[in-house]
């Protein structure tokens, strides 16, 4: 069965060759995330050789030393900025096993079959080569998702992406088929005078409403919304809105990496120790 297009692929790459011109000046997310991954990849003892970034943004993810590196992004302007590939990370475009090493930092919460776009990666992948991902999910937007929800009432409108939690992301790696998953989560809050500064950011960061239908916000709701993300304020005037990044680590299978033990292959009774402790 083909799988329901959540967001709307055309307009997610024009919102990404709207943002790419200035995309420097609301960077600072992308880059937490990065610092996140650099540091996730530094604890990984061995060397890459070819290495493939899907959502390249603007090429700031540096690969390891030595390594050839194939970029691709959703947007054509972001693409083509770094003599990358304009592609979607959820349709096949490289042959199985072409990397040792992909990475994903800043997209994947906007792919309409992120379990598509995982198995691909993992295809993509030779034996015990690495995938790490960091994006948006769990939490992200609540304080704009409550304002949005206190201005519109009884019939909101879908106008915030619904958000992978750290929990579905690990079992969406493990259904992808990645050995050695693990998933986690880290916080970041970000203080706002006004929505406006808020909605500012994520216009451009290529952010924004992305999933199709949504009804034009009208000045009225707006202005509620306005009124209620001001309400949350602190006491120096300013709001706190919430970012999860959610990061992904996961290997492509090799019998060369550690296997659980087989089931009923114990030598000693966890009973029997349980009485020697006593």
């Amino acid at each position: 069965m083909t799988p329901p297009e959540i967001f709307d692929r055309n307009l997610r790459r024009l919102r990404r060759d709207r943002a790419a011109p200035d995309f420097a000046a609301f960077d600072f997310l992308r880059l937490a995330m990065l610092d996140g991954i650099a540091e996730r990849l530094e604890s990984v003892k061995r060397e890459f050789a070819d290495v493939l970034e899907l959502g390249t943004f603007d090429g700031a993810f540096l690969p390891p030393p030595g390594a050839r590196i194939t970029r691709t992004d959703p947007g054509a302007l972001f693409a083509s900025a770094v003599g990358g590939i304009q592609a979607d990370e959820d349709r096949p475009t490289f042959p199985d096993a072409s990397f040792d090493l992909i990475v994903s930092v800043g997209t994947l919460d906007t792919v309409s079959d992120l379990p598509g776009a995982l198995t691909l990666a993992r295809r993509a992948l030779r034996p015990d080569g690495l995938f790490l991902a960091a994006f948006t999910g769990g939490a992200t937007l609540s304080t704009l998702r409550a304002a949005f929800r206190e201005a519109e009432g009884d019939t909101p409108a879908a106008r915030i992406h619904p958000q992978v939690d750290v929990r579905a992301a690990g079992d969406l790696l493990m259904r992808a088929g990645f050995a050695l998953p693990v998933a986690d989560v880290e916080t970041l809050t970000v203080r706002y005078g006004d929505i406006f500064g808020l909605f500012r950011d994520l216009r451009g960061m290529g952010a924004t409403n992305l999933l199709p239908g949504t009804p034009p916000l009208t000045r009225t709701t707006l202005a509620k919304a306005a009124n209620a993300f001001a309400e949350r304020a602190d006491p120096d005037g300013r709001t706190g809105e919430r970012f999860d990044v959610v990061y992904l680590t996961g290997w492509a299978p090799s019998p060369t990496q550690p296997q659980p033990a087989r089931r009923g292959s114990a030598t000693a009774s966890l009973t029997e120790a349980l009485k020697r402790k006593d």
